[in-house]
């Protein structure tokens, strides 16, 4: 790990172990506890505290100190609680990783060239192939229409939470839904916790539409993964996942055109 990770590790494994006691599914703490911390560990915080938080929920996983505490089938995730209040809590599935055994669908490119020509391979870049390419149409058979990119806001007994972008759509009976989206790109993961914010946000926000939530991720240059939740009885479940490659139209081949005429009958 770089050495700003080490000092994160240090700073949270310490709050955990101060906190938790044998058996607990859960142990709270709150942003402040991060100063105290380091001031009594000699560690440099940085700027942004929140950054501390942010790294073990999306880029890198907690301590094994806190991860060997987790049962069988069962992984530390920090959850948000209020306005600078978390908890550590016991998640079955806490990442999201694409199946790579998964099957792909080429969809014709219609990204603009200088949107391909300067996009980068990170959440902003992906957030824009969806949009130019009609991938939340596509993926759920709803036309869509992009509402808003970074939604910002607070939501009761969560606090602030951020979603990449939120879509509003309305199908062939005229039902209208809301998607709120998250993109990963680089070496971020996706994790569960957003899906759980982006529910509790549209129950908060939009309560007069139907809530499908989405997560994508680059598998690798234009091979992008998508992926639909719904809230089950124990909690977010995948729903669907599909897998597409984004190809210049002359990539289509007729071959390619026969085998998504089959998928299309058998699924009618």
């Amino acid at each position: 790990m770089a050495d700003g990770s080490n000092r994160y590790a240090k700073l949270i494994e310490n709050i955990f172990n101060k906190y938790y006691r044998e058996g607990d599914q859960e142990v709270a703490f709150e942003r402040e506890y991060l100063v105290r911390t380091a001031k009594k560990l000699r560690i440099k915080l940085p700027k942004n505290l929140g950054d501390v938080v942010y790294s073990f929920r999306y880029r890198v996983n907690l301590p094994e100190s806190i991860c060997k505490r987790a049962p069988e089938g069962f992984e530390w995730v920090i959850r948000p609680t209020g306005q600078a209040k978390y908890k550590f809590s016991l998640a079955s599935m806490p990442r999201i990783i694409p199946n790579n055994l998964l099957a792909e669908t080429k969809i014709p490119d219609a990204t603009p060239g200088i949107i391909t020509k300067y996009a980068l391979n990170d959440e902003q870049g992906l957030l824009a192939k969806l949009r130019y390419n009609r991938l939340i149409d596509i993926f759920t058979g709803v036309t869509c229409y992009s509402l808003q990119n970074h939604l910002r806001t607070t939501v009761p007994e969560m606090g602030q939470v951020e979603t990449d972008e939120i879509y509003v759509g309305i199908d062939q009976r005229g039902a209208q839904y809301v998607f709120p989206v998250q993109a990963k790109g680089g070496t971020d993961q996706l994790g569960i916790v957003q899906i759980e914010q982006d529910f509790a946000l549209c129950s908060s926000k939009f309560p007069n539409l139907i809530c499908r939530s989405i997560a994508a991720q680059f598998v690798e240059d234009n091979l992008i993964a998508l992926f639909s939740f719904e809230l089950g009885e124990n909690g977010v479940v995948i729903s669907d996942e599909k897998h597409y490659q984004l190809v210049p139209p002359e990539q289509m081949t007729d071959e390619d055109l026969a085998n998504y005429r089959n998928r299309a009958f058998k699924n009618a």
